[in-house]
């Protein structure tokens, strides 16, 4: 018996047969590989080093670290003058966006890349700094060239000439689910939200719940022009800094860093230039104002590597910003001035 004629070409039951047969074999090894995706990134690829927590805890790192869970791992150093605090800053924004999910269904990690400095005590005290929760974010160390061969697996590790210092390491965050061998590398500079629903929604595959509550479309404000200084502000600034004068809604948490109202009115205008373009040089030697700001928020001001028209960019934005909050405060009545706290003991004008 002969059927079925398609394009005047016979196609008989043999074929029909071998044709939904092959389907199935492709489908069923589709669903082995799925299936099989945790152990493509299982214990044969990641190795089950100790490493201990700031909390003194004893962890492997595949079996306490990343075994079956979703995670969220940054390589950082406590003395990191450069990018280290503002993405530890920009995983705080994350950690609070998640909730009390963190802990249980998401985990978050932070290991040292200078483990012979960064000890336990130190990584406390660091943690500390950042307001960290150390039942739910644990801050790693161990011995070096172990860590050295994680960030490895995870091509976060350098060449000797990059490797050679620290300030030069990869600062890319590794999100992923060990269980189903999703993994991605994401800037420390992305938005937090982003990060938050790669964590809490795309590599649980469901959908993403957080501390934020959703809002309508209709409370949608309208789109507007982005400045770069307001675009450099909001990804490398916002994570310690907000510019509220008092009266701007800000996050219910510890400021890491000073409010920025005014703050090119209320400091010397050369010094706040300087300040942007190299805090870590200031910090070393000794400026008062930068002393004084690291003893009252102990976090160390990023060096960003701003060029001159970045930092004017920057300026006008807070600016800006700060006449806009001002005329808003004068529509409700209110003429009194704000004198925002750019830290302890420091005078308006630094100083000069």
């Amino acid at each position: 018996m002969r059927i079925l004629i398609i394009g005047h070409s016979e196609i008989s039951p043999m074929r029909i047969w071998l044709t939904f047969l092959l389907l199935a074999v492709v489908a069923g090894l589709q669903a082995d590989i799925a299936r099989a995706s945790g152990q493509v990134w299982g214990a044969d690829y990641f190795p089950n080093y100790e490493l201990t927590a700031h909390t003194g805890e004893k962890l492997r790192f595949f079996d306490d670290v990343i075994a079956g869970k979703v995670v969220a791992i940054n390589f950082i150093f406590t003395n990191c003058t450069d990018v280290c605090p503002m993405e530890t800053a920009r995983l705080v924004d994350v950690y609070r966006l998640l909730g009390d999910r963190v802990g249980k269904d998401v985990h978050f990690y932070s290991i040292t890349i200078d483990p012979e400095n960064d000890t336990v005590p130190v990584l406390a005290e660091y943690a500390d700094r950042f307001g960290v929760d150390g039942a739910n974010w644990k801050f790693l160390t161990g011995d070096k060239r172990q860590i050295d061969q994680i960030r490895d697996k995870f091509g976060l590790f350098g060449s000797a000439a990059e490797e050679a210092n620290l300030s030069n390491h990869n600062i890319n965050l590794v999100l992923g689910n060990q269980s189903t061998g999703h993994w991605v590398r994401r800037s420390p500079f992305e938005n937090p939200y982003i990060l938050a629903n790669q964590l809490g929604s795309r590599l649980h595959g469901g959908k993403f719940t957080s501390a934020y509550t959703s809002r309508n479309y209709a409370e949608a404000p309208s789109l507007r022009q982005i400045s770069a200084g307001e675009t450099m502000f909001r990804d490398r600034c916002s994570s310690c800094h907000v510019i509220s004068g008092g009266f701007a809604p800000t996050r219910n948490v510890r400021a890491l860093g000073p409010d920025l109202f005014a703050v090119h009115q209320r400091r010397d205008p050369q010094w706040l230039r300087r300040w942007l373009a190299e805090p870590d040089k200031m910090l070393a030697e000794d400026d008062p104002v930068a002393t004084a700001l690291y003893a009252q928020f102990k976090v160390i001001m990023p060096n960003f590597r701003l060029d001159r028209n970045e930092i004017e960019a920057l300026i006008d934005y807070i600016a800006s910003e700060t006449e806009r909050l001002r005329r808003s405060k004068l529509a409700t009545g209110d003429h009194a001035e704000y004198q925002p706290d750019l830290g302890a003991g420091v005078a308006n004008r630094a100083g000069h």
